[in-house]
């Protein structure tokens, strides 16, 4: 079995500190086991087949399915995907599978038994692909790092000798030299050459191997092809005497091509940065009081109720609730803002965030695989695994790879050599080249390294995208349609004023607390006695409805309780109601975010048209409006009026964004072409828009859609990029205007080109 090694650093002020592979406990030392059990139990476990152990790492979806995520080694082309999710897609009750090629991740979903997932892993490993945990990512990216430098290092160091003795044979040019002295250089560079390609090439040539075996093929298959071919034909040529071989070729091939593999692996590792320190938070140990005992707990077995102890400069274990102590905690983990937030108790605090100035006691209140860190890597990773559809026209061009190359790789040679006569070692040589320049890494990497890119800058920012394609869709809307209360607002209005009796008080904040209305939250937070146990019914568009002692009692807008003719002031207000007959006006006061108005402001100087949808008064909404530059105003709208506006502005031609609460607009914002929605870090699981934005500003809205037009333009570059160099390159191979050494710097060179012009997105600063 695959070592499935526990790679976590959890960070206690300043002190790195290793876990042990097998129980995640701390170690002494830097060792890799905290005891000799473990070490043992680590033995054992890896004398198991692979696939003993998948499904105990799939996560339980709502429909009653299971979504498996693993790292996968050994994928370096779009070919490598294809047929890993075709061998998985052919499995029974698969009804999802994704590889990500620039975080070389792997998910596939399936319905029924959860031991379902032991069988799928041994799929993948079949076809000679390694798996393992996500949270082992570094561990194995460093290790095939490591690998990749060792057989540079010894490329290099033959390459360089082999130069010496090819300066020798080229400076003659054959006239001086004689046959005897020609073929001991020959058989030099032999001895030097075939020990380096056999050590050297070993991860084209188990790549290779392993899929031939299962009848279907990848990049490394020409490319392991090529150099053996080179090698074969240079043995053949020193036995007959021959002047030409290319010794030094096939090992100045591998060196090239190791580096751009090595350079890619790196260029990867940056990629999947953001997901790999979210993944890391998820390990590690968390210190656990129980019947006055302290113990050291994997932060993987925490369960709801546990107590954990967080000391100055941790991290957050757990989501939980501050049950003893006041701190600074860091939460840009969560909302990207960069000022910590004061704690006290009963305080919500969130797994991976970190706890700044003094110890803390907290509650958990839900298991780690629940908890809002797992859920925004559950979103990264759907958001990087989406198909779009750039990404669908990437796969279909991949699906042409392998036949295309070996068909273009025979007719070079059969050109060659029967149609311009030129020697079969010649002819061969074109072929070897077409084989090597012809590759589809430059198309496969084009998407996928800057969705990965896109969603970490975003989280980074506070923005979680919920949905594959929502930079895609982002990028072609026209119209910003925006909600009002709680999203261009702050949504934590205050209770401002009131007329109720201490009765009516307790009847409206009794209502008030079954409502997720920010109107009602505010009613509910300003009432300090104890409520009625009632069990009212929510009428959308106008409020709560309860039954109490056989009298109808309603809490909501002011025309469905009987309320005075509106009086022209601009107020939010709850109007509290018993058998039809107005009890109590309840005034309301919510502040504008801080830059909504620069945020409006700069969409539509981008060309952007911006409407205001509202469900409060006209007056209220009208000064709103004019507040902000918003010329567009709807008030007193229904939800379904929501979804009516929405479709007209959709048979006018509009693609239109809809911002507003995921919670209680989540008609409207299905009814969009795509949403966004502020969201607490409570509710992010039960937001229905695409994207999802945290905080108390408003610019989110512009930073999502400049990322999104900015992604768009740098995926249509890449493709650009490799249409290019396929377009120049194969042809130049071809005809025979290139050599194997420039072939394999072209090929590494294409897929580093579109790597590195993905990474502006990093350097682009916001705004």
């Amino acid at each position: 079995m695959e070592a499935k090694a526990i790679s976590a650093d959890q960070t206690s002020g300043c002190c790195k500190v290793t876990l042990c592979r097998q129980c995640g406990l701390e170690t002494s030392g830097g060792a890799d086991f905290c005891c000799p059990g473990c070490e043992a139990a680590y033995a054992a476990a890896s004398t198991l087949e692979d696939h003993a152990v998948y499904s105990l790492l799939a996560h339980d979806n709502e429909d009653g399915s299971y979504t498996l995520s693993l790292g996968v080694e050994g994928i370096h082309c779009a070919s490598c995907i294809r047929l890993i999710e075709n061998a998985l897609a052919a499995e029974p009750d698969v009804t999802g599978a994704r590889v990500n090629m620039s975080t070389e991740r792997l998910t596939v979903t399936w319905t029924g038994a959860r031991d379902r997932g032991d069988k799928l892993g041994g799929v993948v490993t079949k076809l000679g692909y390694k798996l393992h945990a996500l949270n082992d990512n570094d561990a194995v990216a460093h290790s095939q790092e490591r690998t990749l430098l060792r057989a540079i290092a010894v490329a290099g160091f033959a390459a360089a000798n082999m130069m010496l003795i090819s300066i020798g044979l080229w400076s003659t040019g054959g006239e001086t030299m004689g046959v005897a002295t020609r073929d001991l250089f020959h058989w030099i560079s032999a001895l030097i050459a075939l020990p380096t390609v056999i050590y050297a090439g070993q991860p084209f040539y188990r790549s290779a191997w392993a899929v031939l075996k299962e009848k279907h093929t990848n990049m490394d298959v020409p490319i392991s092809l090529a150099v053996i071919l080179a090698c074969v034909m240079s043995v053949s040529e020193t036995l007959r005497h021959g002047e030409h071989v290319y010794f030094d070729s096939a090992v100045m091939l591998l060196f090239f091509l190791l580096i751009g593999r090595y350079l890619d692996a790196r260029a990867k590792g940056k990629a999947r940065e953001s997901a790999s320190k979210l993944q890391s938070r998820l390990f590690g140990v968390a210190t656990v009081l129980e019947g006055g005992k302290v113990s050291q707990v994997p932060i993987k077995e925490l369960r709801q109720g546990a107590l954990v102890l967080v000391a100055t400069g941790e991290s957050i274990p757990a989501d939980g609730i501050v049950e003893r102590g006041a701190s600074a905690v860091d939460m840009s983990l969560i909302t990207g803002e960069t000022v910590p937030e004061a704690v006290a108790e009963g305080a919500d605090v969130f797994a991976g965030t970190v706890n700044l100035s003094a110890p803390l006691q907290v509650r958990v209140s839900k298991a780690s695989e629940k908890s809002l860190l797992s859920e925004i890597v559950r979103l990264m990773e759907t958001s990087e695994q989406g198909r779009a559809k750039y990404v669908r026209l990437a796969d279909k061009a991949a699906r042409l790879y392998t036949p295309v190359v070996h068909a273009m790789g025979a007719l070079t040679f059969i050109g060659w050599w029967l149609l311009a006569s030129a020697p079969w070692q010649e002819s061969l040589l074109h072929a070897v080249t077409v084989l090597i320049i012809t590759c589809p890494c430059a198309l496969g990497l084009a998407v996928p390294v800057v969705q990965v890119l896109a969603s970490g800058k975003l989280m980074r920012a506070g923005v979680l995208l919920k949905s594959g394609d929502a930079l895609e869709k982002l990028t072609g809307i026209d119209t910003v349609v925006f909600d009002k209360t709680g999203t261009l607002t702050i949504g934590r209005p205050e209770l401002k004023s009131h007329d109720a009796g201490p009765n009516d008080f307790a009847l409206a904040a009794s209502l008030a607390a079954h409502s997720k209305h920010p109107l009602a939250g505010a009613l509910r937070d300003a009432f300090e006695g104890d409520v009625i146990s009632v069990e009212p019914v929510e009428v959308p568009g106008h409020g709560m409805e309860a039954h109490i002692d056989g009298k109808s009692v309603r809490l909501g807008s002011r025309a469905w309780c009987g309320g005075q003719p509106d009086d022209g002031d601009a107020v939010l207000e709850l109007w509290l109601a018993v058998d039809g007959q107005p009890k109590a006006r309840f005034q309301f006061a919510d502040q504008l975010r801080t830059d909504a108005k620069e945020t409006v402001s700069a969409l539509k100087a981008r060309g952007l048209e911006v409407h205001l949808l509202s469900g409060d008064r006209t007056q209220v909404a009208t000064d709103v409006g004019a507040a902000l530059g918003i010329d567009r105003v709807q008030a007193e709208v229904k939800p379904a009026g929501k979804c009516a506006y929405l479709a007209d502005l959709k048979e006018q031609g509009r693609t239109v964004l809809m911002v507003g609460d995921g919670l209680n607009d989540a008609p409207a914002l299905s009814a969009a072409a795509v949403s966004m929605s502020p969201s607490s870090a409570m509710d992010i699981t039960q937001n229905t828009a695409d994207v999802v934005f945290q905080g108390d500003l408003l610019s989110p809205v512009l930073t999502a859609y400049d990322h999104a037009v900015f992604s768009t333009r740098l995926v249509k570059q890449n493709f650009a990029l490799a249409a290019l160099y396929n377009v120049v390159a194969i042809p130049a191979a071809v005809l025979g205007f290139v050599t194997p050494l420039v072939a394999a710097v072209a090929m590494s060179g294409s897929s580093l080109v579109v790597i590195l012009n993905a990474f502006r997105l990093n350097l682009r600063k916001d705004g």
